[in-house]
């Protein structure tokens, strides 16, 4: 017998956020709110956009959505700042996972999540997919016949 590695989708999350909601908090609680919800590199990028607002929402959003597909929601021990959404080159954006959260996506067998992100301008609205490789038995030649 020999084992081979699939890929699999371990979990999915989505989430829906409303705009105006965000741009409330940014408004109400200011630096206070973003620096306990987002990394100082997503501040600076959401900042650095014409609808920043919009970009902050879907980072919301984001976060949420990979939680719900990690399985394990704003549990004690994983924060905001757990999961940060960084953007590749072309503008692609890539989940990375620290903490609390990283050690959840470890122990569940998580190797990666995929992101997609989109919003207008009154939502912002992102899925995430948990992607891990989980150990299968090859059957050998003899099992199979």
């Amino acid at each position: 017998m020999g084992i081979r590695l699939s890929m699999e989708i371990l979990g999915i999350g989505t989430d829906i956020t409303e705009c105006l909601r965000i741009g409330r908090m940014i408004e109400r609680h200011g630096e206070l709110f973003l620096q306990r919800v987002f990394t100082p590199a997503e501040i600076l990028y959401c900042q650095c956009r014409k609808q920043a607002t919009q970009h902050f929402a879907g980072r919301w959003a984001a976060k949420e959505a990979v939680l719900k597909a990690l399985g394990t929601g704003w549990v004690r021990g994983i924060s905001w700042r757990d999961v940060e959404i960084v953007n590749r080159a072309g503008g692609r954006p890539e989940v990375v996972l620290r903490d609390g959260a990283l050690q959840a996506a470890q122990f569940l067998g998580v190797s990666s999540v995929e992101i997609s992100i989109s919003h207008c301008r009154t939502h912002a609205t992102a899925f995430a997919v948990a992607v891990g490789e989980r150990p299968r038995v090859k059957p050998t030649v003899a099992e199979t016949e």
